[in-house]
């Protein structure tokens, strides 16, 4: 009997593994097996944030290997045909934390997929499972996963391949993605002892020695103990790892390297250096704030701890931007949706948080979602459009910002433990950051780059669509005086961005500076800890005043007396944006050239009236300097013969050691005349954002005059130039028509090589749609805008009221942490990376980028 069931089973087995190869023999030509290069995404829909996690789990394309939710794997289906995909589901289940005090732990069930667990249960203990499964449209048959016996080969090992494949930003990103620290699986769920213990500022030593160097703290008991070989190769007697084989308390940081900015974190059981997200308030439970603590004294650590005892230290900077220590209630729901931080990415996050809370950022991309969806290419993760529509609904919809339901997680809302999601921007941080050197690496930048940056991107991408920088861009009117002749010249040039000064000079506790730097300086003579620093306090009024004062115009030539001569630049609104950026000038180069963060307050207004900053033009009594450009002026050697112009190549590489493109440096230095590397530092900065910033030097050799002032890059381009006549005739002598050439010197400043790249890449016809495209536009925009070929501006009245600001925290734009504020529905919401709440004190004073929304003229 036995028998005979036996082989009826193996009958049943045959049969139905001879109908799943019969079922899939039509599709086997569409089932790939991921070569070396494919990125596979298993972990994010390509228009959601739909994951393996969500209800409905992750449809995985075999054939393109891209992730699509269940309201999307449909719309992949019907625009290719491919009708095969891996669906993966992650089943998470808490379970109640465990009994006696022990340390939960994590219980994996049947796992076999490469995610990331995207859910904290802070602690408690928690099952997931994984489940695979083929699936066949558009009849949704099912096959589970693995099936081995029953699946033709090929299948089988696609499916295999699939399922171990690496994360898809780890192989487009091997930098910034593949060598990078990875954070500790302990962080998130240390449990630290209440013991009591408080860590001193100084004068640490080994618990069980009498060593004095290469001190940890463990992070779950407070424990101070010399390390050995390990991490960094100092020297040490090993208790700090005895400590942990007799405890198996994982993480200790390294007491001598503690900043606001970096701590060294090492895992013992994981025997690697890791990222602690969490460390700073694993630090203030052993009574060290990272902030007005700092731990790197002389004499191995020394100090009088007498005196440091009797310091009262101020509200640092860190707690009053993220409000720490009020007890801020969370909201969810539509526009309330936080942001993972992926590690120092929370510039990006707070840019994309204020964005989309702009009306016409929101209809461009959210209001034209299903269009968008519907014309996107095969490859959606790659189109701009498309992925910022996803994060344009993924922050406005509500889907991803819903409030806990079960009673535990209520009850972790009330104690504020429970951690909401958010969306996290992988996809989307890998396709705006790619091939940029800055943005595409895992470390902090500066927040007003990164918005400039995504403004050229929106603009390069909008071209015969709607255009949200529509409602930032604006004209400045820029007035050159020569101070020998008293001749002027007015200039307007697009920008989105206003940069406000802050003088120090101006500060209104400018006694108490003085007396703080005096302090200071004996200080640091008589080797004793510095005193509490002292925030400068400048008036918004002063701020405003500065930006209206002449600046000296380096190198200005003047085109009266042709030669260089002593010039003045004032600049002032040919237009008023609908909505008005404002950047607080906070940052200076220090003598390392690393970026450093000036410590100051302004009382900035939340109401703004600009109006008597508007532009005037020509005024009478005035006369105009002639309109000639200045001379290439060349070295003597090379005068009158073919090469490279001479380039202080040290000072390039000098900048090019900074991170900055060698052949961008090598401009830099010579756009300034040799003048060394801080002239050409700055030159870098005005210039980082332009299409060819890192292309090679090229010098035009087909005319005697060399580029003006404004093509070199020493002042704003005029908006009403015409391409030189000398360009027009060297391409219209190839054939193409003059318009056409017209244009296409004017998209590309007058350079002949892209304007000829530019022509084959741009139809005649193409040009024509697009024009009559801008002049539909400019039907639309207000009585003061351009013509239909220059830039569509929104002007109006210079009155606006405060809506949102960016916080930075910390000394650097290299380092630290980005908060924003946004006011909705009347109310100041923080947006703190993945946590969002209504906010109690709004640190506007504090702010780094403030944007205003002109106010009604009624």
């Amino acid at each position: 009997m036995q028998m005979r069931e036996h082989c009826s089973a193996r009958s049943r087995n045959g049969k139905m593994a001879a109908d799943l190869g019969e079922l899939l023999v039509p599709y086997m030509p569409t089932i790939r097996v991921p070569r070396t290069g494919d990125r596979v995404f298993k972990s994010e829909c390509a228009f959601s944030y739909d994951s393996p996690e969500s209800e409905g789990g992750l449809y995985v394309c075999m054939n393109t290997f891209l992730g699509f939710g269940r309201e999307h794997v449909e719309r992949h289906y019907r625009k290719t045909g491919q009708s095969v995909y891996m669906h993966l589901k992650r089943h998470v289940k808490e379970v109640r934390g465990a009994a006696g005090g022990a340390i939960p732990r994590r219980r994996n069930g049947k796992v076999f997929l490469d995610l990331e667990l995207n859910r904290d249960f802070n602690g408690d203990e928690y099952e997931c499972e994984d489940e695979a499964k083929l699936v066949i449209f558009p009849d949704h048959f099912e096959i589970p996963l693995p099936n081995i016996e029953e699946l033709p080969a090929l299948v089988t090992i696609a499916c295999d391949a699939v399922l171990n494949a690496a994360s898809a930003y780890k192989k487009q990103e091997p930098d910034s993605w593949d060598e990078e620290i990875q954070v500790s699986k302990h962080a998130r769920s240390l449990r630290q002892q209440d013991n009591g213990v408080r860590i001193p500022p100084s004068g640490w030593k080994c618990q069980k020695c009498e060593m004095r160097e290469n001190l940890w703290l463990n992070l779950s008991d407070g424990a101070v103990l010399c390390g050995k070989w390990f991490f960094d190769g100092a020297g040490g007697n090993g208790h700090a790892l005895d400590h942990f084989k007799d405890t198996n308390f994982p993480l200790a940081v390294k007491l001598d390297n503690i900043t606001p900015d970096i701590a060294d974190i090492y895992s013992f059981d994981e025997e690697e250096a890791v990222l602690d997200p969490q460390i700073a308030e694993h630090l203030q439970h052993f009574g060290i704030d990272i902030i007005q603590i700092q731990l790197n004294g002389t004499d191995n650590g020394h100090h009088d701890t007498d005196n440091t005892n009797n310091v009262r230290p101020r509200v640092s900077e860190w707690e009053v931007i993220q409000e720490s220590g009020m007890k801020l209630k969370a909201v969810y729901g539509s526009g309330f949706t936080g942001i993972k931080n992926l590690g120092n990415s929370c510039y990006l996050g707070t840019i994309m948080q204020v964005l989309f809370s702009i009306p016409e950022f929101q209809r461009a991309y959210v209001g034209n979602l299903q269009r968008i969806y519907d014309y996107s290419p095969l490859d959606p993760s790659t189109d701009f459009s498309t992925q910022m529509a996803k994060l344009g609904h993924g922050l406005l919809s509500g889907l991803y910002s819903k409030p806990p339901m079960k009673s535990e997680l209520i009850e972790q809302v009330m104690k504020e433990e429970y951690k909401p999601k958010g969306i996290s921007l992988k996809m989307f941080k890998a396709l705006v950051s790619n091939g940029h050197p800055e943005f595409s690496s895992n470390r902090q930048q500066d927040a007003q780059k990164f918005f400039l940056h995504l403004i050229n991107l929106v603009e390069r991408n909008s071209v015969g669509s709607e255009n949200p920088n529509d409602a930032f861009r604006y004209l400045v009117e820029e007035r050159v005086q020569c101070c020998q002749t008293q001749k002027v010249r007015y200039t307007q040039k697009v920008d989105y961005l206003m940069q406000l000064p802050a003088p120090i000079e101006a500060a209104s506790n400018r006694e108490e500076l003085i007396a703080y730097e005096a302090k200071r300086n004996e200080a640091e003579e008589n080797m004793r800890a510095p005193p509490e620093p002292v925030r400068a306090r400048i008036p918004f009024t002063a701020c405003l005043q500065a930006f209206t004062e002449p600046e000296n115009v380096p190198d200005f030539w003047s085109s009266e007396l042709q030669a260089k001569s002593a010039g003045v630049k004032t600049s002032r609104f040919a237009s008023f944006p609908e909505y008005l950026v404002v950047q607080v000038k906070k940052f200076t180069f220090g003598v390392d050239w690393v970026p450093k963060k000036v410590d100051l307050s302004i009382d900035i207004p939340d109401f703004l009236d600009l109006s008597r900053l508007r532009g005037t033009g020509l005024q009478a009594g005035e006369q105009e300097l002639p309109d000639l450009t200045p001379p290439i002026v060349l070295p003597e050697d090379t005068r009158g013969k073919k090469g490279s112009p001479e380039i202080d190549e040290s000072a390039a590489m000098q900048l090019a050691e900074m991170g900055f493109p060698l052949e961008a440096c090598r401009k830099a230095i010579y756009y300034t005349g040799n003048m060394g590397p801080e002239m050409a530092l700055n030159w870098i900065i005005a210039h980082m954002e332009e299409p060819d910033f890192a292309e090679p030097l090229a010098l035009p050799t087909f005319m005697e005059p060399g580029p003006s002032v404004a093509s070199s890059g020493l002042a704003a381009t005029p908006l009403d130039s015409h391409p030189p006549e000398e360009s027009i005739a060297i391409l219209t002598s190839m054939g193409f028509p003059r318009r056409h050439t017209v244009q296409a010197l004017k998209a590309t400043n007058n350079n002949l090589e892209r304007a000829l790249e530019w022509i084959f890449t741009h139809t005649e016809r193409e040009e024509e749609e697009t024009s009559d495209a801008l002049s539909d536009m400019a039907d639309t925009t207000e009585p003061n805008d351009n013509d239909a070929s220059g830039p569509r501006i929104k002007d109006g009245p210079g009155r606006y009221e405060l809506f949102a600001f960016i916080s930075h925290i910390g000394a650097s734009t290299m380092s630290g942490h980005y908060v924003c504020h946004i006011k909705k529905e009347g109310r100041w919401v923080i947006f703190n990376d993945h946590k969002v709440c209504l906010s109690e004190r709004p640190p506007k004073d504090l702010g780094y980028i403030y944007f205003y929304r002109r106010l009604s003229s009624s």
